[in-house]
Order: C-alpha cells, then structure tokens, then sequence
C-alpha cells in the first residue's frame, strides 16, 4: 500500500483518495493528486547538469557573475561550501571567501 501525502492546507495525515481527488477530512480540502506530484517536483532545485541541489552541498560556479552593487566578480571555478536552500529567485544562499553573503541562481553553479 502506497503512502499518501498530508494535506497541503492543514498538513492532517488522514487523508484518502476519492476517485482522482485527495481529501481531507479534517478540513474539507479537496485537491488533484497531479497537483501534488506537480509541486513536488516543482519544489526541487537542481543545478545547471540537473543534479539534485541540498542544504550544505558544495557547488562550483560555472560562469562569471558580477557583483550587484559592487566592481567585483566571481570567478568561474570558485567553490562555494555549505550552501542553503531559500525560495525565491536566487535559491541559494552562501558565503564566498574575499566576497561575503551573496544569493545565487542554481543555473549557474554545478554540484561538485
């Protein structure tokens, strides 16, 4: 027997399939079970080679990238450690040595 995701909505653990519908029957909501693979996959951040991106990887930069607000570059080749995972536009979240805090894109950067 296969597990079923949690409600999206209130997070229950009760819910069951209805036909193609998922429901809660704590809180009443309905939902398409494509949905749920569709935002799951949606939810992962891969690298430029599509390689799954976590918290506290090390990835490389593959493209030189100017400093918003400053005459700075990263280089192409540089190491970034211990990455985070935000949401947004830049989804990384990373110190680099001679540069400090800076957000990325995970196109450019590849998991070493």
């Amino acid at each position: 027997m296969s597990q079923l995701p949690p409600c999206p909505q209130c997070g229950s653990e009760y819910t069951y399939e209805d036909g193609e519908q998922m429901v809660c029957p704590e809180c009443a909501h309905e939902w398409n079970k494509t949905e749920t693979a569709a935002a799951e996959a949606a939810s992962l951040i891969r690298d430029a080679n599509g390689n799954e991106l976590q918290d506290g990887d090390t990835v490389t930069v593959i493209k030189d990238l100017k400093v918003k607000g400053s005459s700075s570059v990263v280089k192409v080749g540089t190491k970034v450690k211990n990455i985070r995972l935000v949401d947004g536009d830049h989804d990384i979240d990373c110190k680099i040595d001679g540069i400090g805090a800076m957000k990325l894109k995970s196109e450019f950067v590849k998991k070493v």
